[in-house]
């Protein structure tokens, strides 16, 4: 697959945009964990193999165990996520196919004994800026490193 354009190099300012807001969501609060663990899951849904690629290598280098990534598309299935991250995971779904979801009552509900109103907003704004990373990846034809060794230095080359 050959990429389709470099963003970064025909609009580097409105790309260093959206890192700055990537950076200003990253650090609100939530755990790292379940930041990476949102990302992986809207790239799994939206088919984003760049996204994919980065936030499986960072997850696993910040200690994230292997059979969680490997079970995260059937996290309503697995004993391995918690109540906060499963609530999470429902409305990353809900969300990332708001067009066939259109956000039902019952999976903002599930967010509600595990975050605070503050916390939803949060998790909502990361949930809306993976999604946006991934069209620009799909879109573009972001092409991952070949292994994740590779991946520090193609990180942010789309």
């Amino acid at each position: 697959m050959q990429p389709r354009i470099e963003a970064f190099s025909v609009e580097p300012k409105l790309m260093q945009s959206l890192l700055k807001l990537e950076e200003t969501i990253t650090a609100s609060g939530l755990e790292q964990s379940l930041i990476e663990l949102v990302k992986i899951r809207a790239s799994q849904i939206n088919a984003c193999a760049y996204c994919l690629h980065m936030h499986t290598a960072d997850a696993l280098a910040q200690g994230e165990r292997v059979e969680r990534l490997l079970l995260l598309d059937a996290w309503q299935e697995s004993t391995l996520f918690t109540a906060r991250e499963k609530a999470a995971l429902g409305w990353v779904e809900a969300l990332t196919n708001v067009g066939a979801t259109h956000a039902p009552d019952e999976d903002f509900d599930a967010l509600k004994p595990a975050f605070s109103e503050s916390e939803i907003v949060k998790l909502t704004l990361l949930i809306g800026m993976i999604n946006l990373w991934n069209r620009v990846c799909v879109g573009l034809r972001a092409v991952h490193p070949a292994d994740i060794e590779g991946a520090e230095d193609k990180r942010r080359q789309l």
